[in-house]
C-alpha cells in the first residue's frame, strides 16, 4: 500500500476535478476546441441528439457559445483528431494513436469481433483495394452497411471495415452525416505518429497518466472508467504515471492526483479558489459526470440517462442534462426544440438558489442552438417553477 502523499479535503478534490476538466478558471479561447480535446483527452460520441450531439455539447460547456460548425470542423478537419474506442466510442486527439496500439494488438490477438465472416480476408481485401482506390468512403459507399434487418445486422463489408478500424489498418477522422467515413491509417495517420511501437506497459502508463492528468484527482476505479482499462492495467503503471498518492475527505479509497493539479490547487488565492465557474448544462456523456460513482462522491448528485428505460417509468427526462453552477450539480433539465423554441420538458432545481442559474443557462443554450424563446413545460416544486418562469421573461 502507498503511503499518501497528501491530504485533499471534499471541496478541494472537487475544485482540483472541475479545475482539470476545463470548468473552473478562465477558458482558453485560443486554444478552442481542439484544446478543450487535448485537455479532456477524449470526448464521447453518441447517436442522441435534443440540443445538439454530446460531442459538440463537450466544448459548449467549457467554451460558451462556440459555432456548431467550427466545433465540427475541429473535430474533423486536418489530422487533429480520430476516432476509436477508448471510454466508448471517442474523438481522440492523434496524438493518441500510438497509445492504443495495446489495444489493436488484443484486437488482432482475439481474431474477431462480434461478428464473423465466412471469408474474412477476402472481405477485408476487397475493402482495402476500394479506399486505396476510391479514397475515404463511408461504409454505404462500400457496398452497404446493413443486409435489412435490425440495426445490428451487418453487412460484409461493414463487419470488415470495423474489423479494419479495430486492428488499425482502417481510420475514422471525420463523419459525414453522422457516418463514420473510412480511409487508411497509412494516408491518414501522420507518418511520425503512424507506429505501433509502445509496448502494452507505455500504452497503459501513458494512458493512466493522461487520465490523471484529465480528472485532477482519481481512485483507481476512475482511473480505469476513464479509457475502459482493467484496474489491474492500472495497478502495473500507476506507480511510473507521475501521479501522486492522496487521500480525499470521505472518499474511503486509496487516490492519485496530478501534480499540476495539486499545484493549481495549493496556490490559488481564496478569490481564485472560488473562481471563475461555468454556469451551463452538461451532456450526461459528459467526462465530468459520466461515471456516475465518480460524480456521487464528488458532487453527492445521483444522475442516471433515462434515454433507454420506458417512459413511464422515467424520473427525471429522456435526455436530462444536469446544471453546472458555483461549481456544484444543483439540478437537470429534459429539453427540446420545437422551431424557435427552446422546452424544458421537466425540470428540477435544488432550491431557489438554483433558480436563476437554470434560467442563465436554458437562456444560452437557447441562443446557442438558434432558439429565441423558452418554455418550461414541467416543474414539480411550485415556488421553483413560479421563480423560474419569472426568470424567463
Amino acid at each position: 500500500m502507498t503511503t499518501a502523499a497528501y491530504s485533499l479535503s471534499a471541496d478541494e478534490a472537487r475544485r482540483i476535478a472541475l479545475r482539470a476538466q476545463g470548468l473552473l478558471g478562465a477558458p482558453d479561447r485560443r486554444a478552442g476546441v481542439r484544446g478543450v480535446l487535448r485537455r479532456l483527452g477524449a470526448v464521447q460520441l453518441d447517436t442522441i441528439s435534443v440540443l445538439a450531439r454530446s460531442h459538440e455539447l463537450v466544448p459548449y460547456a467549457r467554451l460558451g457559445a462556440v459555432g456548431r460548425d467550427a466545433v465540427e470542423a475541429a473535430y474533423w478537419s486536418g489530422d487533429g483528431a480520430f476516432e476509436y474506442w477508448s471510454h466508448a466510442a471517442c474523438v481522440l486527439p492523434i496524438e493518441e494513436w500510438p497509445h492504443f496500439a495495446f489495444r489493436r494488438r488484443a484486437n488482432r490477438a482475439k481474431g474477431h469481433r462480434w461478428h464473423r465472416l465466412e471469408d474474412s480476408e477476402r472481405s477485408c481485401a476487397t475493402v482495402r483495394d476500394r479506399l486505396k482506390t476510391d479514397g475515404p468512403l463511408t461504409a454505404t459507399e462500400l457496398g452497404g452497411a446493413k443486409n435489412g434487418g435490425e440495426w445490428y445486422d451487418w453487412s460484409e463489408t461493414k463487419i470488415a471495415v470495423e474489423w479494419l478500424l479495430d486492428t488499425g489498418e482502417v481510420v475514422c477522422t471525420r463523419r459525414r452525416g453522422w457516418k463514420r467515413v473510412y480511409d487508411l491509417a497509412e494516408r491518414a495517420i501522420p507518418g511520425e505518429l503512424l507506429h505501433d511501437d509502445l509496448d502494452d506497459r507505455e500504452c497503459l502508463r501513458r494512458l493512466v497518466s493522461q487520465a490523471g492528468a484529465a480528472m485532477g484527482v482519481a481512485t483507481r476505479a476512475d482511473l480505469a472508467d476513464y479509457h475502459r482499462l482493467k484496474g489491474e492495467q492500472v495497478d502495473a503503471v500507476v506507480a511510473d504515471t507521475g501521479l501522486v498518492p492522496v487521500e480525499v475527505e470521505g472518499w474511503g479509497r486509496p487516490a492519485w492526483a496530478d501534480p499540476a493539479a495539486l499545484e493549481a490547487e495549493s496556490s490559488a488565492s481564496p478569490a481564485g479558489r472560488r473562481g471563475r465557474h461555468r454556469t451551463t448544462l452538461l451532456s450526461p456523456f459528459d467526462s465530468l459526470i459520466w461515471d456516475r460513482r465518480r460524480t456521487e462522491r464528488i458532487f453527492g448528485f445521483t444522475h442516471r440517462l433515462e434515454a433507454y428505460v420506458p417512459r413511464a417509468k422515467r424520473i427525471h427526462g429522456y435526455f436530462a442534462m444536469p446544471l453546472l453552477s458555483g461549481g456544484r450539480l444543483l439540478g437537470r433539465v429534459d429539453p427540446a426544440r420545437e422551431g424557435r423554441t427552446l422546452v424544458a420538458r421537466q425540470v428540477s432545481v435544488a432550491g431557489r438558489e438554483a433558480v436563476e442559474p437554470m434560467a442563465r443557462a436554458l437562456r444560452e443554450a437557447a441562443g446557442w442552438v438558434g432558439c429565441d424563446a423558452v418554455r418550461v413545460e414541467r416543474c414539480d416544486d411550485r415556488e421553483s417553477a413560479a421563480a423560474l418562469a419569472a426568470a424567463l421573461v
